[in-house]
């Protein structure tokens, strides 16, 4: 019988005079899926590995909190880098590197016929150069920038290799473990970009973040990302009355921008995040910019928007120069630089990865789902077509990216992030004496 689960649902009363959307029908994974999964769990060597992860959650944590100390952030990954290539080396793995673009990774060889997997977490954190990265404990919870996104996953990664060493189970395919950089704000996926440009022949791929063990993300929110620069004659505020002004323009920009009505499924947002401009309070301003976020569940969607909101720019700039009368060459001019580009994407909730993550989830007594479309370096293998998933990598978080209140993680029950990618793993990549469910891609 097939693995279920139930999606969340609002019921309906009969007595009610409009009718109600019928209840989405219960996710079941194949007879192969469920088949795989309940054969790994009677296997000695899985739960005797299963116990390792849940004996080995104060090392794992004790990790998590070593990895959030060391800062990382946006485009200086290079110290946690260096740490983290030393414990994937530790462990055993095969040809670990770090590649030019500073991921670090390594590989556990299987015996052969099967899929290459990647499993992994981001080595960046959102928190700038110069962050008090010390991690305080308190009430049963850890504190401190970065400690559940992504040291949370990142030690997950870890703890899963040691149950692999620990066990001598052997894959038939490769897995491939590692650290990503550039996940976060305007790092723009670069790691796993580069990653897949260098790795054609992986198959699939499975990206660690902090969040609910019971959640399978399988889709991915893109997002595309502008600066856009106003430039001006600029002047003095009374002498040279009457010139256009950069921040008017990007004023009647932001205004035009704001009357967007994008559409609500799929999901499609926008926001003006970041605004700069002038030199004093008497100046007429001759520079500004601004940077625009949009982003979409829908790649049709977010080329529309982008479409709509991008001429805006040049319009605000237009408005301004006919309001003073601009002469040729002596108004507001705009520059645009796309400064971020995460692909949108879909995938089958009926597929394989999804399928055997949403089992092992179940196999751990967990009440599974299927978890909204998120941002994630899961986008670019999803929108290319490979099989990829977000897994959360257990415990409990909040207060992520907060600069103001203080990032938190419970490690209550944290093991079963590890416990559920470690038999999700097996079962895509093979287990001796069952087939891989992760098809094969080779180029």
């Amino acid at each position: 019988m097939a693995i279920t689960g139930i999606l969340a649902s609002a019921g309906c009363s009969a007595a009610e005079e409009t009718p109600r959307a019928a209840a989405p029908k219960p996710f079941a994974v194949s007879d192969q899926v469920s088949r795989t999964m309940d054969t790994l769990k009677t296997m000695p060597s899985v739960a005797s590995a299963l116990r390792f992860l849940e004996q080995d959650h104060q090392n794992t944590i004790t990790e998590q909190i070593a990895l959030s100390e060391i800062p990382s952030p946006p485009f200086k990954e290079d110290r946690r880098a260096a740490d983290y290539q030393r414990r994937l080396t530790e462990l055993g793995l095969e040809n670990v590197r770090r590649d030019a673009t500073g991921n670090v990774y390594g590989v556990r060889r299987g015996t052969g016929g099967g899929p290459t997997l990647f499993v992994s977490a981001h080595l960046d954190t959102v928190f700038p150069e110069g962050t008090d990265v010390k991690v305080t404990q308190r009430d049963g919870k850890l504190y401190g920038p970065g400690i559940a996104d992504d040291a949370n996953g990142l030690s997950a990664v870890l703890s899963v290799v040691r149950a692999l060493r620990d066990s001598g189970i052997q894959t038939k395919g490769d897995i491939i473990f590692g650290g990503t950089v550039g996940e976060e704000g305007l790092g723009d996926l670069r790691g796993v970009k580069a990653f897949f440009a260098e790795n054609p022949d992986v198959d699939g791929f499975i990206t660690i973040e902090p969040g609910d063990v019971k959640k399978v993300v399988y889709q991915a929110t893109g997002s595309r990302r502008y600066k856009f620069s106003f430039t001006g004659p600029g002047g003095h505020s009374f002498g040279d009355f009457g010139r256009p002004s950069a921040i008017g323009a990007m004023g009647r920009a932001i205004a035009r921008i704001d009357e967007l009505r994008p559409p609500a499924q799929p999901k499609t947002t926008f926001t003006v995040g970041v605004v700069d401009g002038g030199t004093s309070v008497n100046a007429i301003s001759g520079t500004a910019s601004m940077q625009v976020d949009m982003r979409s569940n829908g790649p049709a969607e977010l080329d529309g928007l982008e479409r709509q909101l991008v001429p805006m720019a040049q319009a605000g700039a237009d408005d301004e120069n006919a309001r003073w009368n601009a002469a040729a060459g002596k108004g507001i001019t705009v520059k645009k630089e796309l400064i971020g580009d995460r692909p949108a994407g879909d995938q089958p909730a009926q597929s394989p990865i999804v399928e055997a993550s949403f089992a092992a989830s179940t196999a751990l007594g967990l009440a599974a789902s299927l978890g909204e479309a998120s941002s994630t370096d899961a986008n670019l293998p999803i929108n290319k077509g490979i099989p990829a998933v977000r897994l959360g990598g257990g415990g409990d978080d909040g207060n992520t990216h907060s600069f103001t209140d203080p990032e938190w993680f419970d490690p209550k029950d944290s093991h079963l992030g590890p416990q559920r990618v470690f038999l999700t793993a097996l079962a895509l990549t093979g287990a001796p004496g069952l087939d891989p469910l992760l098809p094969q891609h080779r180029p």
